[in-house]
Formats: structure tokens, sequence, C-alpha cells
């Protein structure tokens, strides 16, 4: 079968390229650039928790190496500390994950180390393409010079950002608000008074601090200082800028410390979304697809999210044919969570910005204002919060024997240490992202039990009946608790981490219904059945 073909080397296309290698599926990665970034310090991006573990998952590094986590959260209006958050401390009364601050070079470096590791991906440096032809087999587009080529792929994904070439070939409107918000942009080395943590600071004191700026801390001591603009005018010259980093680097410290300017900026932000993500074969991804970014939400989360939730739909398809119902879900789960955001920031923004009757829908006044921005930030709320696909197609009917547990059906399951096929206890999360189901059974004590005696002990070898019956590979996992979970509570997974259903017990008949609605259904290719399991390794079975 021809492999995916993903137009656009930024993070979400290497992301997507890298995910799908993962699950065994080639792809041809058409970069229109040289293959390599220009390192901008002032461009930073930053990951939540869960884009940032998909990240670590695909083999990047640029996490670990070249980003640093926030200890901490402040929010500051005037002279008056609003708000202080610890941020991935367990002790803390509501623990935050901490987001990870890095150079967007970094992490474009990173993937692309990745994906030169891989047999899997072969990447084409200046490779634009100006023609797309779709039939009932695949995917046909043509690059230009210097290497004119004709390129054949099974489906396409374009990931060619806010210019898309692929979107405009095949004639999807992409409407929206054009600059919603302009931001003054320095990167410096400098020491503030907060190491390690973020800084939201509102209506400055000094004179040109403007309305609004944020301090966000990189490795290195280095800082990107972001100041929010009015939406039109004030052209901001270097000798401007220079000016409110002093002013602002004076309110901080006192006195304007030593530092050392490393790049500048100004950026205009802009809210879009594109009419349709799916067109027969050919997709839409990050950039191509939405463009948001205002109140601390971020596009290239959004963007990772893109990929992780195609990736395993596409390997489904190249592996074992898929259902329509299973290729239109990644548009109805993923435009519905974007166009979500898009709502909450656009209807936040009146009341943030001191828009006149609306701020009064907001309770507490500037300290409930603070904090719903903060939450855009800190990826919580809904500015921030990992998306929930509540009304996805592949979700079963509600039904008796479903059983409720802290995660609602849709939602990213929380990251519990379970028991692996070889007796290994890892975070769930690491099991994700391979292309299968994963069923998990509650089971208190297992830890402390020796394995070869609750293997074979209680529901576990009727469990692993009914799993390796399933229409669909799965993987069974053990854990000592889950949130909102009983004893025996059985939870079937989808292979990008969010909760298809929970059940009471072993229900076969029922567990099985609810994996083929997470698959689509049947699409009348052939499918092999079976799951890997931790029953024993004489009965662990792969099913390709």
């Amino acid at each position: 079968m021809d492999p995916v073909i993903v137009v656009g080397a930024g993070p979400v296309g290497l992301a997507l390229s890298l995910a799908l290698a993962t699950q065994g599926v080639p792809s041809v990665l058409l970069d229109e650039g040289p293959g390599k970034d220009e390192p901008r310090p002032a461009r930073t991006v930053v990951l939540r928790e869960d884009t940032a573990d998909l990240v670590e998952r695909l083999g990047c590094s640029a996490i670990r190496d070249e980003g640093l986590r926030w200890a901490g959260w402040r929010s500051v209006r005037r002279k008056q500390l609003v708000r202080a958050v610890p941020l991935g401390d367990e002790g803390a009364n509501v623990p935050l994950p901490s987001p990870v601050h890095l150079s967007q070079h970094a992490l474009t470096a990173g993937l692309r180390a990745a994906v030169a590791a891989h047999d899997l991906v072969e990447m084409v440096p200046f490779s634009r393409i100006d023609t797309l032809e779709q039939d009932a087999d695949g995917v046909t587009v043509h690059t230009r010079e210097p290497g004119s080529t004709w390129w054949r792929g099974s489906y396409l994904v374009g990931c060619d950002g806010a210019r898309s070439t692929v979107r405009k070939l095949l004639d999807i409107r992409f409407p929206g608000r054009t600059a919603v918000e302009r931001h003054a942009v320095a990167a410096l080395r400098a020491e503030l008074p907060w190491p390690g943590e973020a800084v939201l600071h509102r209506s400055p004191p000094w004179r040109s601090g403007g309305t609004e700026v944020t301090a966000r801390p990189l490795p290195g001591g280095v800082w990107r200082l972001d100041w929010l603009l009015p939406p039109r005018g004030e052209l901001v010259t270097p000798d401007a800028l220079i000016i409110r980093i002093r002013d602002t680097l004076e309110g901080w410290c006192g006195e304007t410390p030593a530092y050392d300017l490393l790049d500048t900026g100004v950026y205009t932000l802009h809210h879009r979304l594109a009419r349709r993500w799916r067109s027969k074969r050919a997709f839409l991804a990050g950039d191509a697809a939405h463009l948001l970014g205002a109140l601390g939400t971020q596009g290239v989360d959004e963007g990772l999210r893109d990929a992780e939730n195609l990736a395993w739909k596409l390997a489904q398809a190249w592996h074992q044919g898929a259902s329509e119902v299973l290729l239109d879900s990644y548009q109805a789960e993923r435009r519905a969570a974007v166009a979500a955001r898009l709502r909450a920031a656009d209807q936040s923004l009146p009341i943030l910005r001191g828009g006149a009757g609306l701020r009064t829908l907001v309770p507490g006044g500037a300290r409930g204002h603070d904090t719903l921005l903060a939450d855009g930030h800190l990826g919580c709320g809904p500015l921030g919060a990992p998306p929930s696909y509540t009304h996805s197609p592949l979700s079963p009917q509600h039904a008796e024997a479903h059983a409720p547990v802290g995660t609602a059906p849709g939602a990213p399951v929380a990251d519990v240490r379970v028991t692996a096929p070889d007796g290994t206890a890892v975070r769930l999360r690491e099991r994700l992202g391979q292309g299968h189901l994963l069923v998990i059974l509650v089971a208190p004590g297992t830890g402390v039990w020796d394995r070869r005696h609750w293997l074979t002990a209680g529901v576990m070898p009727r469990l692993v009946d009914a799993v390796n019956a399933l229409p669909a590979k799965a993987e069974l996992l053990v854990t000592e608790s889950y949130p909102g979970a009983t004893a025996h509570t059985v939870l079937l997974v989808r292979p990008d981490g969010h909760l298809v259903t929970a059940f009471s017990g072993v229900r076969a008949a029922e567990l099985y219904a609810a994996a083929d609605t997470a698959r689509g259904g049947g699409t009348g290719a052939a499918h092999g059945s079976g799951a890997r399991t931790t029953a024993s390794s004489d009965r662990t079975a792969d099913v390709n």
C-alpha cells in the first residue's frame, strides 16, 4: 500500500509522520524548506502535559534537553500579587502539571532528529506542491522544481501552515477574525526575582507597561517577555521596545539589571477555522486547519492533538481498512474541540480586555478575570484544558452496564500507574500511541501480590478471554486504583488516551460492542483480533 503523504515539516507534520511510523505506517514528508530552521529565541512554544508527553513518546529529546518546566505561576495586578500557584508539586492541594517552555526551533530540530532515525519516514526538502488529485484508491501530488516529481500516497495530510497550499487546492474556506491580538516580544538573558516561574502582570504601574506583560522562563536564565499591544496602531520601533524592556525590568527588580538581549519581534494573532478538515482521502491539521492563540491558548498544542487523533485512525485504515465513520470522526472530534476553544476565547476577550457590559459575566471581578486568563496559560478551564470528545461518533450509547468513574466518557484518562505485559509498572501514557485499544482492570492489591497468583485469579481469566475476542487489537493492563472506580472496574481506552467507557466487572458482550463502536464499526475488510495481555507469556498475542 502507498505511504501517507504529509505536506509540511513543522512540529505538527513531523509529529504526525513519527506517530504513523510508531504504528508501522510509512510516510513521505514533503518539506517546502531546506530541512532546517533558523534559530529564533523569541519564537517559543508552551506544551501542556499531554502534548509534552506525546512529543517525548515520539522520541524527541528536546523536551528533556532544551525545555524548562515551570516551577510556579504568578498573577500580579498593578502592585498586588493576585495568585501564586506551585506547579508539578504533588503536595499541593490541587496540584497542576508544569507546562514545558522551549524554543520552537529546538522542538522542530528534536523532531527532525527523531524522524532521521526512522526508516518509515522519507523526508524530502525543497518540495512545494502545486497539484493535488484524488481517486478511489489514493492521492497524487506534484512538486515543483528543482525536484519536479509526482508522488503517490494512500492518504494526504496538509500540515503546511496558515497559508496552506493543500487547503487552497482542496478549495476549503478558512473564515475567521484577523488581528485578534498583537504582541511585542523580546527574548533576553537576565536575573529576575522569580527563577523558574512564569508571571502574568496586568496593568503594570510603569509608564510603558501597557495593559499586560508576561514573563516566561527558558533554560539558561533566558526569559521571553510579551507585551500586549493595542489591536491597531502603535508602531513598535527598536527604541520603543528597548524602553519597554528597561521599564519592565526596573519595575520588577527595583532597578534595571544587566541583561543580554537575544531576539525581538512583533506578532499578530488571528482566529480562523477551516470549514472542512477532510476531503475524501485528504485531511488538514495544525495551522492549516485552525489559528488560535489569544488569551494563552497555544496553536502548537492543538496541532499536536490533531496529529495524535488522526494518526491512529490513518494507521487503522492503512493496515486493516477503516470505516467512513472512523475517518469522519477526526473532523467531528477535533474541529468541534478547536471551535469550542475559539468560542471560549472570543467570548472572554471583551471581558478580559475591558469590554463594557460584559464584565459582570465573570464572577469575582478582577480576581476572577485573572484566574480565567491564567487558566489559558496553565492548560485548565475552558481556555486551556485538554479536549473531551463527549459527542464523538466513536462513543457508544450509554447503557445500564456502563459504570461511572472519575473520567467522563470521551475525556483523557488519568495517568495512573499500570502493570504492563512484562510485569513492570509504567505510567498509562507510556502505553498510548501504539495503535491499539487499552483495556484496564482496576484490581487493588495486585501491587503486593505475587504476579503468578493474581494473573490466574478472580476475574482475570474471563477478562483475558473477553479481550482476546475483541474486534480490534487490544492490550490488557492492570492498575491498583483509578479515580472514582471501584474494584473490578474495567475501562476501555482509545489509542490516543481518551476513555471510551467503563464497566463494573467483566461484561464480554458489552465490551465487544463498545470496542466495535470505538473503531468506527466494521469495514468489510478482514480484521485480525486478539490482545497482548498480562495473563502469561504463552497467552500473549500480537495480531496485525
